[in-house]
């Protein structure tokens, strides 16, 4: 699945007139989704985590689809390239709906150290703003970009490897 991803990417980039001072910058950014979250002051639960893992780009290449739970924890190796969510962490924002409340409640963490518990998905985090809600209903976890050095296409790594393939618009 890799090979075809960068094999589109490279067709599309080869269409273009650019020079490769002016490809684009493929900026990945994630989502996953959970029935339910459970946290403390340092670790995040998503309870009965979808287990594909959404991804999608901004113009001017846009790539969309979704990851495998294994794809996505590939992402966290040392062996997916530098610049690999192991190595350099990702900020998430959570979005909680919590039952009785009028809007989501948000918390802008650092996520870290990805574990795979049954159903569930357990993350170390770090609150950089808002507040934890320590459980509530459905959840969605935005996770920031990977890009030049990881993500996709020609010199990138990792995404893309999921069982169900990549969208292309």
């Amino acid at each position: 699945m890799r090979r075809l991803l960068v094999v589109l990417l490279a067709g599309v980039l080869a269409g273009s007139t650019s020079t490769k001072a002016d490809t684009p910058k493929v900026e990945l950014m994630f989502v996953q989704v959970a029935d339910d979250i459970r946290a403390d002051a340092a670790t995040l639960r998503l309870v009965g985590v979808a287990q594909q893992t959404l991804y999608f780009s901004d113009r001017p290449v846009r790539i969309a689809g979704n990851l495998t739970m294994g794809g996505y924890l590939d992402e966290w190796k040392a062996t997916e390239g530098p610049d690999n969510f192991g190595n350099n962490p990702p900020n998430a924002t959570l979005s909680v709906y919590e039952p009785g409340q009028a809007t989501n409640s948000i918390a802008v963490i650092v996520i870290s150290h990805p574990v795979v518990d049954g159903r569930d998905l357990v993350y170390d985090y770090k609150l950089i703003e808002g507040a934890m809600p320590r459980s509530g209903g459905a959840a969605s976890l935005f996770i920031d970009w990977i890009g030049v050095g990881g993500g996709v296409g020609p010199g990138f790594h990792g995404v893309g490897a999921g069982a169900r393939g990549v969208g292309w618009r």
